[in-house]
């Protein structure tokens, strides 16, 4: 019986986690950090480390998903990627000698922002900047998401579709898209050099992942058929509930 349980739950779990990363665009592991921390005893690096082995099938899954239902422009997303992957090298290495406790903290009050701001722009029908800028701009917004994957290991995901949505008049499904192809990356970097370390629980990781790769497809065909409104309103939400447990738990 305990033996069942202790395969059965992950795979509920990575199945739920799989179908909120769908939506969201995020991989889950975000979601999933605090609870295997909270729920299997882990702790913050085995947890990180074990997310990754997750997130980059359901990050690989809902990138095919999304490119099928609205195609990426390959050479706009390759110097978003490049940017990217520039500013989580330059800035990986910095980090190391900060407090990363404060920066979650402060990225979080980031994302807290960032989450009342959209759904405060959503109730009042319109955003406060009131013009675009030209989507050629959009790979320099690899250097945003780069520099927070670098400086706390996530964060990219997240930052990337809001910015896209209000500054660049992305639809919200495209932004998560562009979200998604810009983690990949990293997220393969970082998840070698855990399992290089020995963080990585291999066994509750894979059964994350297999759950995952169940409902990953669902999340993104939610995401698509979910009106603009109400994803960019779930986005917000989503950015809400992240922040809060980064400003409460560091």
């Amino acid at each position: 019986m305990i033996l069942t349980l202790s395969l059965v739950l992950p795979l509920l779990i990575g199945a739920a986690l799989g179908l909120a990363g769908g939506i969201f665009g995020i991989g889950g592991g975000i979601i999933a950090i605090p609870v295997m921390t909270g729920l299997f005893g882990m702790d913050q690096k085995l947890a990180q480390g074990t997310a990754l082995v997750m997130m980059v099938p359901n990050l690989s899954i809902s990138l095919w998903r999304y490119t099928q239902r609205q195609p990426l422009p390959k050479l706009r997303t390759a110097l978003l990627v490049l940017c990217s992957v520039t500013a989580t090298a330059l800035t990986a290495h910095y980090a190391s000698s900060l407090a990363s406790s404060e920066l979650r903290r402060y990225f979080g009050a980031f994302l807290l922002w960032l989450a009342i701001h959209s759904l405060w722009s959503l109730r009042a029908g319109r955003s406060r900047w009131s013009f675009s800028l030209p989507e050629r701009l959009i790979p320099l917004v690899g250097l945003v998401g780069g520099t927070c994957q670098g400086l706390i290991s996530i964060g990219g995901g997240m930052i990337t579709p809001p910015i896209l949505v209000t500054f660049f008049r992305q639809t919200q499904a495209m932004a998560q898209g562009f979200a998604i192809a810009l983690v990949m990356p990293s997220s393969i970097v970082a998840l070698l050099t855990f399992a290089n370390a020995g963080l990585v629980d291999w066994q509750t990781g894979v059964l994350f992942a297999l759950g995952g790769a169940l409902t990953v497809s669902y999340g993104v065909r939610i995401a698509h058929r979910l009106p603009e409104r109400r994803l960019r309103v779930a986005f917000a939400l989503m950015l809400l509930a992240t922040a809060l447990w980064m400003i409460v738990h560091g």
